[in-house]
């Protein structure tokens, strides 16, 4: 049985977001929450929170054991860009480009 979560238009390069996904690819739930809990990475936290998120969608299911929970897929797709001005000189402009991120964290039983 798997059930999914989704984060959508996080304020976060996916790049940045993929760098922690990989870290807790195919580890039980419980090892991938205590990664991302000393990940020193803004990503860990967004991502923790999808994770528990997916965590409590399996709890609602009947028959599913929550210990033997893997985190199956984590998903980081770009999202909407911002674009943004900043002047430089002699009149000239900048783009700033804002990226956000859409993260979906799937979790199977093993």
């Amino acid at each position: 049985m798997e059930t999914k979560a989704v984060a959508k238009y996080q304020r976060l390069s996916p790049q940045k977001a993929r760098l922690v996904a990989r870290n807790v690819l195919g580890l039980p739930v419980e090892d991938a929450i205590n990664i991302l809990r000393f990940t020193p990475k803004k990503a860990a936290k967004l991502i923790g929170k999808v994770l528990h998120s997916a965590v409590a969608n399996a709890e609602q299911l009947p028959g599913v054991d929550v210990d033997n929970l893997v985190v199956k897929q984590v998903l980081v797709n770009e999202g909407p860009t911002l674009k943004r001005i900043k002047p430089r000189a002699m009149g000239r402009a900048n783009r700033i480009l804002k990226r956000t991120s859409h993260i979906t964290v799937v979790v199977a039983e093993s």
